[in-house]
């Protein structure tokens, strides 16, 4: 479930990297992004419930509901988005926490076995989810290039999107 969001939300982090390079417009952007929003958001519930997994849903519905508020900001073209850069600090925050448990593991459980395993790939993906998400809150705020945040969506799509997603989706393994 959560290699096929990955590839959902590159759908989307190319668009939004388009958009603020020049190339597109405000409201098809939004439409994409509150799909992927969405379905994040969805995927995330399946995640917690079916798969009994609530740490990576945990990761899933930050990141969804940051893309509906980007939707609506879009959408409404709303001119001060400083709201979206304070939902996107907040994530950063989280991608915060779990770097951190990615790469030093987390606790045991009850029966004596990791819950987090270390996994230095993902705690370079949160790592990298930090920056992005202190760039938006950079660029909502007046302090940094938006296309500085574009090309970083752009180059972050493929390294902490789909590299990851087909690596582990067609080889099982990550790159690192």
């Amino acid at each position: 479930m959560t290699l096929a969001l990955l590839l959902l939300i590159c759908m989307m982090w190319v668009p939004v990297g388009m958009f603020f390079l020049g190339y597109g417009e405000a409201k098809s952007t939004a439409f994409v992004t509150a799909v992927v929003g969405s379905l994040v958001c969805i995927g995330a519930i399946l995640q917690a419930a079916v798969f009994k997994d609530p740490f990576t849903a945990g990761l899933l519905f930050v990141f969804g509901v940051l893309y509906l508020q980007t939707a609506h900001a879009l959408w409404t073209g709303l001119e001060d988005m400083r709201a979206v850069g304070n939902g996107a600090f907040v994530v950063a925050m989280v991608c915060a926490a779990y770097a951190y448990l990615y790469l030093t593991g987390g606790a045991m459980n009850a029966d004596g076995k990791t819950i987090i395993s270390v996994v230095p790939y993902l705690g370079f993906m949160n790592i990298t989810f930090v920056v992005i998400c202190l760039t938006v809150v950079g660029v909502t705020y007046g302090k940094l290039s938006a296309k500085l945040a574009a090309w970083m969506f752009i180059t972050l799509s493929f390294t902490c999107l789909f590299v990851p997603a087909i690596g582990l989706m067609g080889f099982g393994k990550l790159p690192f």
